[in-house]
C-alpha cells in the first residue's frame, strides 16, 4: 500500500485555516504550525517592540508591527514574524499584500518553532532579501544576526546594532536589558 503524497501548502490554503489558536505559515509549501509562546518569548516581543517603536518615532523609516501578520512573497510562502519593520511608504497602504520590503525581521526562538525559524524561515527572508534578521534566543541570550548573503550569523551576546537607509541615527539595544529578569 503506497503512502499518499504530503500536501503542498499555498498561502490561500492557510488563510481559509479556522482561528484555533495556533500560529499557521507556510514556506516553500510546507506548512508551520507553532502553538502559542511561552510567556518568556511574549515579554522579549513585547521589548522588542517597545524599543524598536521609540527608536522609529525618532527616526521614521518604518513601522515596527508584531506577529499577527499575513506576508506573503508569493504563492507557497506567508509568514508572521514576531517582529518586524517594514518600509514606511508600503506600512501606509495598510494593506499586508503591499509590505513587501522588510527592513528587519525578528524571531524569538521557542522549542516548537526553533528548526523552522532557525532554517526555513531564515533561507527564505534571505531570499527576499531581508536586510536584517535577528533570531533571539531567550534561553541562552544571545541573538544570532543574518544578512542576505551570509552562510553563518554573527552572534551578538553584548548588544545589537541596527541602522536603516534614510535613518540618521543606529538603533543600539543592549541585550542586559532587553534579557533582564522581570
Amino acid at each position: 500500500m503506497g503512502m499518499a503524497a504530503p500536501t503542498y501548502w499555498t498561502a490561500e490554503m492557510v488563510r481559509a485555516l479556522p482561528e484555533d489558536g495556533n500560529r499557521y505559515e507556510v514556506v516553500y509549501g510546507e506548512l508551520l504550525v507553532t502553538p502559542a509562546p511561552r510567556p518568556w518569548h511574549e515579554v522579549l516581543v513585547a521589548r522588542l517592540i517597545a524599543r524598536l517603536d521609540d527608536y522609529l518615532r525618532r527616526e521614521p523609516v518604518g513601522i515596527v508591527l508584531g506577529s499577527r501578520a499575513d506576508i506573503s512573497w508569493g504563492e507557497d510562502v506567508l509568514v508572521q514574524p514576531d517582529v518586524f519593520v517594514v518600509d514606511i511608504a508600503q506600512a501606509r497602504t495598510l494593506t499586508w499584500a503591499r509590505f513587501q520590503n522588510l527592513l528587519l525581521v525578528a524571531e524569538v526562538l521557542s522549542p516548537s518553532s526553533a528548526r523552522s525559524d532557525r532554517f526555513l524561515k531564515r533561507r527564505r527572508y534571505q531570499e527576499a532579501g531581508v536586510p536584517w534578521y535577528w533570531m533571539v534566543d531567550g534561553d541562552t541570550h544571545q541573538v544570532e544576526v543574518w544578512t542576505p548573503d551570509v552562510q553563518f550569523p554573527t552572534l551578538e551576546r553584548d548588544q545589537l546594532s541596527w541602522q536603516p537607509a534614510g535613518a540618521a541615527t543606529a538603533f543600539v539595544l543592549e541585550l542586559g536589558e532587553l534579557f533582564r529578569p522581570l
